[in-house]
């Protein structure tokens, strides 16, 4: 019997469509002028052009990275390190842990820093932008539980106060559109089925500093050889879940409604409330620890994942959802499940047999 796969939030399965864009690349150098080199630039030009129709930007918009928390370190500190230090950078303190520590790290460069609070759903605040902010970070979706971020409030109220808006995408596109306005937007591949990559748009006139000297490749924004086969995934990817994004959207949510309200029967308090990403079914066990559950699950055959860390052998509590006001011991026994575009209703069908009892083998914390 196969396994079933319920961690696509973690890594989304690579597509067939870009195995098949994968297949005979050429191998050049982009930067050589020889006929590999040319045939190579060819390929990057073209999953550039891909990309940037995607989001709908301009070619020069657009700068290829190594993943999505390069894009993200290199949109925050490439642009705040031009920026005046006396100016406050906001984010907010459920933001994924390459935001929260880059903006951490700003603030031990000196720059003023706001990271400010989330409610019990995860949601960022537009309000908690200060008159003094000069760049704004902010989620499309929450990673750990799925929330929908109020982007194109915090956009309009970020501009209001003249401060620039650094999108992090790199959760949600394979389900919902990016809105417009944002002046730097970080994608990452592994989490649009590409298996490799990241993206970095930065609109056109704001200059941004690079993390990597070297030559002039990217548009001066990250020196290096350009990486084909990356650009090319990460492009058809970004394409492809532009294509199917309804489609699929309405076939997850169908699926994660029945996955959540399994959990709800099984005593689980649910952390994905509305207006979450339509693939998710999150909760919290305050009785029971997060990795005995995916323990119990991955020897089911279902993979699953948690909002916890196991680090050095102990489990670390999600900063995501004590910032959303949950208890130690309910963050500690976190469980998330998302669905993908592979998962099949025979999937779930299986899987929440395994769930209810896989819980009710697994032990109640003492």
């Amino acid at each position: 019997m196969s396994r079933i796969y319920l961690d696509d939030a973690g890594f989304a399965p690579v597509l067939p469509e870009v195995e098949a864009a994968l297949r005979d690349l050429p191998e050049g150098n982009p930067s050589s002028p020889h006929a590999e080199g040319r045939a190579a630039r060819a390929a990057l030009d073209r999953a550039r052009d891909m990309a940037a129709h995607a989001l709908g930007a301009d070619r020069t918009e657009i700068s290829f990275t190594s993943s999505g928390t390069e894009a993200v370190n290199l949109a925050l500190f490439g642009l705040a390190r031009r920026l005046p230090k006396r100016g406050t950078i906001v984010t907010w303190a459920a933001e994924h842990q390459s935001v929260l520590g880059a903006v951490r790290r700003l603030e031990s460069e000196g720059h003023a820093v706001e990271v400010a609070q989330v409610d019990r759903a995860g949601r960022a605040d537009p309000g908690a932008i200060p008159p003094s902010a000069v760049l704004v970070s902010i989620g499309l979706a929450n990673n750990e539980v799925g929330t929908i971020q109020p982007v194109a409030e915090i956009i309009a109220r970020a501009h209001e106060a003249g401060a620039l808006v650094h999108v992090d995408a790199c959760a949600g596109p394979r389900w919902i559109g990016v809105p417009e306005g944002a002046d730097l937007i970080s994608v990452s591949g592994h989490k649009l089925g590409a298996g490799r990559g990241g993206v970095l748009f930065v609109r056109d006139g704001v200059r941004i500093d690079p993390l990597l000297y070297g030559g002039p490749q990217e548009w001066g924004r990250r020196a290096g050889r350009e990486d084909v086969g990356a650009a090319t995934a990460v492009a058809t990817s970004l394409a492809t879940c532009n294509r199917d994004r309804a489609a699929r959207s309405a076939v997850a949510a169908r699926q994660a409604s029945h996955l959540r309200t399994l959990l709800v029967e099984l005593g689980g308090i649910l952390t994905c409330v509305e207006p979450r990403l339509p693939n998710f079914a999150t909760c919290a066990f305050a009785d029971r620890r997060g990795e005995d559950i995916l323990l119990a699950l991955d020897l089911a055959g279902v993979s699953g994942s948690s909002g916890s860390a196991c680090a050095s052998g102990s489990l670390d509590p999600s900063h995501v959802l004590l910032a959303m006001g949950l208890s130690l011991d309910q963050a500690l026994g976190s469980l998330r499940l998302t669905t993908g575009y592979s998962t099949a209703d025979e999937d779930v069908s299986r899987a929440e047999a395994i769930i209810r009892t896989a819980l009710a083998r697994t032990p109640a914390r003492a």
